[in-house]
């Protein structure tokens, strides 16, 4: 049985972000790849949490109905994979939420607002260069041209966080009834949270990929490839069998 994956990019990014992943992974599984609202191919929609559980849904429902479906989501898709996933369970095999445990209040809050507010500060162009400059000397090239090549997506920082800080909390994982994993970096600032997560979905698992960060997929693509992989292959072991 092949599973099909359904992965969602984070914040100021778009489906490009996960270039890494696909070479590694597309000869073990299906793969969709999602663009939110305001981002990639959708650039043009404006982003509320309510359309990007429409987004998700429709790439969910499109997944040939025998195949399991894993829905990956990172950072700002991890929030949105987690709205999703509190009212729509039911259409998923197994969740995993990458860089996406912090509670989005109190400290929590700090980093989104931060990020939001250098963004405005900067501007597109500067924010551009900016993040080229800095990915371009955190990565070798054959990693991260592929990613910048999908372009950045400033326009609806304020506004996704903004919903995320709102709405989000890991009270939401109560309703998910799918085997979840919780996959953070070791050194991401956004693990913050797991505990809280785990309290309200107390099936679900951490796993840490050493000497990662919040770009987790980037800084140690073959480890977060791994983790999929094992992820995927025990909701396939605890399927039921026909």
């Amino acid at each position: 049985m092949r599973a099909h994956l359904v992965l969602v990019h984070g914040s100021r990014l778009a489906s490009s972000q996960w270039a890494p992943q696909v070479a590694l992974l597309r000869d073990h599984v299906d793969l969709t790849l999602v663009d939110l609202p305001g981002h990639g191919t959708r650039v043009a929609e404006a982003f509320t949490l309510e359309r990007c559980v429409e987004v998700i849904d429709e790439a969910v429902r499109a997944v040939p109905p025998d195949a399991p479906v894993v829905l990956v989501g990172h950072s700002l898709g991890g929030y949105a994979a987690m709205a999703y996933a509190a009212d729509h369970s039911d259409a998923l095999d197994g969740l995993v939420l990458a860089g996406a445990s912090a509670t989005p209040t109190g400290p929590g809050a700090a980093v989104y607002r931060g990020v939001a507010a250098l963004t405005d500060r900067l501007g597109p162009d500067r924010m551009t260069r900016l993040n080229d400059r800095i990915l371009r000397r955190l990565y070798p090239a054959e990693r991260i041209e592929p990613v910048i090549a999908g372009g950045y997506f400033f326009a609806p920082t304020a506004t996704a966080w903004r919903e995320v800080m709102t709405r989000c909390r890991p009270t939401m994982l109560e309703h998910v009834h799918c085997p979840v994993l919780l996959l953070n970096g070791q050194f991401d600032q956004l693990r913050i949270g797991v505990r809280a997560c785990l309290r309200a979905c107390p099936s679900a698992r951490e796993e840490v990929i050493r000497r990662a960060g919040h770009l987790s997929n980037l800084d140690q693509p073959e480890a977060f490839a791994d983790a999929l992989l094992r992820f995927t292959r025990d909701v396939l072991d605890s399927a039921p069998r026909a």
